[in-house]
């Protein structure tokens, strides 16, 4: 790992998550009027877009543990699924 982050790529990837999760996930589960929607897209959202990172490293860096793949798509679908249905929610209390 790096001693220092690079902070601007960080926020780069969050900002184009949070737009794929509004674009591809919010605005279909808010046109469906479907929280279930919102889950499930949400889950399938945070795999594939983890999915690229970790299995790309699974596949070219030698001796990258595959925990981590596991344990990091674990996190990517928990967090997209849960910042989906909680958006959901929001908008729909919102009036959005």
């Amino acid at each position: 790992m790096a001693s220092n982050p690079n902070w601007a790529a960080a926020i780069i990837f969050y900002l184009l998550f949070i737009g794929g999760l509004v674009f591809f996930v919010l605005s279909p589960a808010l046109e469906k009027n479907s929280w279930q929607h919102a889950l499930t897209a949400g889950v399938l959202f945070g795999l594939m877009s983890y999915a690229t990172y970790d299995l790309t490293n699974l596949a070219t860096i030698k001796n990258w543990p595959l925990i981590v793949t596991i344990v990091d798509l674990i996190w990517g679908m928990t967090l997209s699924a849960s910042v989906s249905v909680a958006s959901y929610f929001l908008a729909k209390k919102l009036g959005l």
